[in-house]
């Protein structure tokens, strides 16, 4: 159904365009990375040391908001792996760091998302802000 794709579409735009503000440079060092966590989101935010303030509940994909001392983070859960990479793609476009694990992803900036991974595993992804996307954004 089209409808589940354009919500997806809207809710990574929106998240997107807001963490490409709060976007900044990470350290060097790489920690030891533990085993890549699974569960629901709660279980998820619960290892990521996170009380979730759940922003989206729908059947596809959950995204919450985190505030912690590693710093403030989304974190979005999907139903689908399909439907975590055609997230992670439109994402893309807007910039940021990524922390992956399956079926879930954090965004948040470089810095954090290298701080949540030490608790949650999972890969780092990246991406350059494209030009169209950010201008007037600085």
């Amino acid at each position: 159904m089209r409808t589940r794709r354009t919500a997806t579409a809207v809710a990574a735009a929106a998240l997107l365009a807001a963490t490409v503000l709060v976007t900044g440079c990470g350290g060097d060092g790489e920690p030891e990375v533990p085993e890549e966590t699974t569960g629901t989101l709660e279980q998820i935010a619960g290892k990521a040391a996170c009380e979730p303030d759940v922003q989206t509940d729908a059947e596809e994909l959950r995204r919450a908001k985190c505030a912690t001392p590693d710093g403030s983070y989304v974190l979005v859960t999907f139903a689908t792996d399909r439907g975590q990479r055609e997230w992670i793609n439109e994402a893309k476009d807007y910039g940021g760091s990524y922390l992956v694990g399956r079926k879930w992803t954090v965004a948040g900036d470089a810095r954090t998302v290298a701080r949540v991974r030490e608790r949650l595993g999972g890969r780092i992804e990246t991406a350059e802000p494209h030009a169209s996307h950010t201008a007037g954004h600085h």
